[in-house]
């Protein structure tokens, strides 16, 4: 999911992979394996990205994260009924979340 927003994005603003590899301090090839999402983007190059990109850090944020919970239980036969849960609990407790890192 990310990976491919972060190419479109790249892509309409008109900048090669080596651009946005020079802003993140990265080499062009991790650029090129997180647009493909064989890489995993850094939560750190976010503002960055968001910053080069032209869109707000929050929703590249929100999109890393859902990768991420993707990623989790994607092979999971009860993974909708799991996210479920998961919703709900977020709904009663939010902030429960930070006291179980």
């Amino acid at each position: 999911m990310l990976g491919e927003k972060l190419k479109e994005l790249r892509e309409a603003k008109g900048l090669v992979q080596r651009q946005v590899a020079a802003e993140l301090e990265v080499d062009t090839a991790y650029v090129s394996k997180m647009e493909s999402n064989e890489k995993p983007v850094s939560r750190s190059h976010l503002k960055k990205l968001s910053e080069l990109l032209g869109i707000n850090e929050e929703e590249l944020l929100t999109i890393w994260l859902a990768d991420k919970v993707y990623d989790m239980v994607k092979d999971e036969d009860l993974a909708l009924k799991a996210l479920s849960v998961t919703e709900e609990e977020l709904k009663i407790n939010p902030k429960t979340k930070k006291a179980r890192k």
